[in-house]
């Protein structure tokens, strides 16, 4: 028998909950540690689509990289997601930022999947008693801006590419998948980087990587991010052979003109 509770000590002991950031809600939160979980699916947000499938999987849990609790609840309507994961009995556990970091998760898997060589941890300098949540490395071949939007674009299958253009090859490129332009794009500019690969970024940092010869990549923040799905079902399996662990179909809400 598998509880939820040992999943989240399995969870606790590759991404430790206690190195989420501040502002994050990290862990199980629909559901107990005493819960039995015979069968559960992964996916990285809990919506109607993926609550669904893992009603059609017959799942007890679904395990997500975003929080399906991540602000304060001031009510819960009857056909609201929380309301119907409770009514259906499956519970939710959520790594989020403490998965960033982890080793092997998210930031080490978007490095290895661009290819960067000599991979190096990245601080955010405004949170140092966390671990780096960022990565950087090193092209295997210096591109051009263009030429790492569409490495970007066909390595993570991404619907569209936003990126400023530069002018020299890039060698150096730092990774954050998700939003990661606030905390990571000044600390990879002084790191040496050309380039900040990550999943969103605002109009006043576009311009500023513009004005500073710097190229952002906005690679889409479910593109970025639901790489780590399938390490965290490896994990799961590997852990708790007793456990069947699924994916969970889920896609991009967002469409694009191409």
């Amino acid at each position: 028998m598998t509880t939820l509770g040992q999943i989240y000590d399995c969870l606790d002991g590759w991404a430790p909950f206690s190195t989420q950031a501040s502002y994050d809600n990290a862990g199980l939160l629909v559901g107990s540690r005493e819960r039995e979980a015979r069968r559960v699916g992964v996916a990285l947000d809990v919506t109607s689509e993926t609550l669904s499938a893992a009603q059609n999987e017959g799942c007890d849990a679904i395990i997500t990289h975003h929080p399906v609790i991540f602000r304060p609840i001031r009510s819960i309507g009857d056909e609201s997601l929380l309301a119907r994961l409770i009514r259906a009995g499956i519970a939710v556990l959520s790594a989020h930022t403490n998965l960033d970091a982890a080793e092997g998760g998210v930031n080490d898997l978007l490095a290895g999947l661009l290819g960067l060589e000599e991979v190096e941890k990245l601080a955010d300098p405004n949170t140092p008693g966390l671990p780096p949540g960022a990565r950087m490395g090193r092209l295997p071949r210096p591109l051009s801006a263009e030429g790492l939007a569409r490495l970007v674009k066909d390595t993570l299958d991404a619907g569209g590419v936003r990126f400023t253009d530069r002018e020299g090859p890039i060698e150096r490129v730092a990774v954050c998948g998700g939003a990661g332009a606030d905390d990571f794009m000044l600390p990879a500019m002084a790191a040496g980087c050309g380039a900040l690969v990550t999943g969103e970024a605002k109009h006043h940092q576009w311009l500023a990587a513009r004005e500073d010869n710097f190229c952002l990549i906005d690679g889409g923040h479910f593109s970025t991010e639901r790489i780590v799905k399938k390490e965290l079902a490896h994990r799961l399996a590997g852990a708790f052979p007793d456990l069947q662990v699924c994916l969970l179909a889920e896609r991009d809400p967002a469409r694009y003109l191409i």
